[in-house]
């Protein structure tokens, strides 16, 4: 071989070693790593994510390795964090005011106008703070596999996806893990009281709460249809590998009831409820995360879609 034709070759070679890589990355939704997280968060030793607990602060410290591995700039008052009080329903006085973070991480894309994606990342603990469906609950782990690790698991993909798909999208994006959602909605409550951004800059808010035990009979239910006359149009035409149905009601027992309070539209995603809603056996074996994957799927569609779109009027839906 001449020396020309070795040049060559290597020269060839190294252009495929240094283009390789760049193409090899998949950012799109992955059973695998949707399970990961929910094995982490719904594991009997973060003792059910109490509000105010040490397993509830394991996981916060879990989602913000997260966001800063996806490149996100943290977003809260501390970092991260953004700290609040919150009241417990049921335990004894001395415990019944807890610190509380909602963990915030910031995709910047120089867009004036921002999308919030969310998901609470608190459950019930061992029974003692209220709620629970069991009737003697104290000292029962309750692992909130689908309520709401599943909800993170999701948050967390869409960060990943958006913070490594190589656009430059036309919104930015602020992703908030919620505390306190078990207790009344108080940290999402608090964001929007206390918002890191103007409340008016913002396009939608996406929530996910229990999108971990899919029934195709069912469906994949998305509320806040009726919070945006776009909504019709931004759906149109998707196609996704579950069954969906959609539903007016911007409010209701989830974080995006406080966005939709401040007359900002809403989407709320939710694979309805089911015999361990709230109680010891909500399992992380118990999700299905190949079809959390497609409801993800879904809803990057949406999101897509919603991009196309200048900033969501507001509508105000009718009982």
């Amino acid at each position: 071989m001449t020396m020309r034709k070795i040049v060559l070759t290597c020269s060839l070679f190294l252009l495929l070693f240094i283009c390789i890589p760049v193409f090899a990355q998949d950012v799109h939704p992955d059973a695998t790593i949707i399970q990961q997280h929910v094995n982490f968060l719904a594991a009997d030793k973060m003792k059910g994510r109490g509000t105010g607990s040490r397993g509830l602060k394991k996981a916060a410290r879990y989602i913000e390795r997260r966001f800063k591995k996806y490149g996100l700039t943290p977003a809260g008052t501390r970092k991260f964090k953004q700290p609040f009080t919150a009241k417990v329903k049921k335990v004894v006085v001395k415990d019944s005011i807890r610190k509380a973070n909602n963990i915030i991480g910031f995709l910047d894309n120089g867009a004036p106008y921002t999308i919030v994606i969310g998901a609470h990342y608190d459950h019930l603990g061992t029974g003692k703070q209220g709620s629970s469906k069991h009737p003697q609950p104290e000292g029962l782990i309750h692992n909130g596999a689908d309520d709401n690790a599943s909800g993170v698991a999701g948050l967390l993909e869409l960060a990943r996806y958006f913070s490594g798909n190589g656009e430059t999208e036309a919104y930015n994006f602020l992703f908030i893990a919620f505390s306190a959602e078990e207790l009344g909605l108080l940290g999402s409550r608090y964001f929007t009281e206390h918002p890191v951004i103007l409340l008016e800059n913002i396009h939608f808010m996406l929530n996910m709460d229990m999108i971990g035990r899919y029934n195709p009979e069912r469906g994949i239910g998305i509320g806040g249809y009726g919070t945006s006359s776009k909504w019709p149009a931004i759906f149109e035409g998707v196609k996704a590998g579950v069954k969906f149905f959609t539903d007016n009601a911007g409010s209701g027992g989830s974080d995006h009831g406080s966005f939709y309070a401040k007359q900002i539209p809403v989407l709320f995603f939710h694979t309805g409820g089911h015999p361990d809603y709230h109680m010891p056996s909500d399992d992380a074996d118990k999700v299905n995360a190949e079809a959390e994957a497609k409801i993800i799927a879904l809803e990057i569609q949406l999101i897509e879609n919603a991009m196309e779109q200048e900033k969501l009027p507001f509508t105000e839906v009718k009982n």
